[in-house]
């Protein structure tokens, strides 16, 4: 019996990625999903001081994880290493997605891009953007 990977999206992605070419959307550069072999969860939280995108990628090495923020736009990517399976390992169902990673997420005008730290921590990679400063209306008197 051979083993054949479950990817239940995989034409939706495929008609996707066909429809784009012939319509001549955008590149594959412009899209998330389109670069990656596979797309982790994420989650995404706004504090008073900070925004929080938390990634779970589990099996990949923080050493092969790329974070760079330009123009407003954070991009994570990274890969995750292909384990041999062979039919004597008596595997009856392979699920988990290998290859590489891509996402990217618009941040808005108040995100510093001084102030981005990425750290990972038991397969979820946690990446804190600070906010910058507000300008303060000020009142200005009026003299006479």
């Amino acid at each position: 019996m051979s083993m054949i990977r479950y990817e239940p999206w995989s034409l939706f992605d495929q008609l996707r990625r066909e429809l784009e070419t012939t319509m001549g959307g955008r590149s594959s550069e412009d899209s998330s999903i389109a670069t990656s072999d596979w797309v982790p969860a994420v989650d995404i939280k706004e504090t008073d001081d900070s925004f929080i995108i938390k990634a779970d990628i589990p099996g990949v090495n923080p050493e092969d994880i790329e974070v760079n923020m330009d123009n407003g736009l954070l991009t994570i990517k990274g890969e995750r290493e292909t384990e041999k399976h062979e039919e004597k390992d008596d595997y009856k169902r392979v699920e988990r997605s290998y290859g590489s990673f891509y996402r990217r997420f618009s941040l808005p005008d108040t995100a510093n891009p001084d102030q981005v730290v990425a750290e990972s921590d038991h397969g979820v990679l946690k990446v804190t953007i600070g906010k910058q400063q507000r300008h303060q209306p000020r009142k200005i008197e009026v003299t006479h």
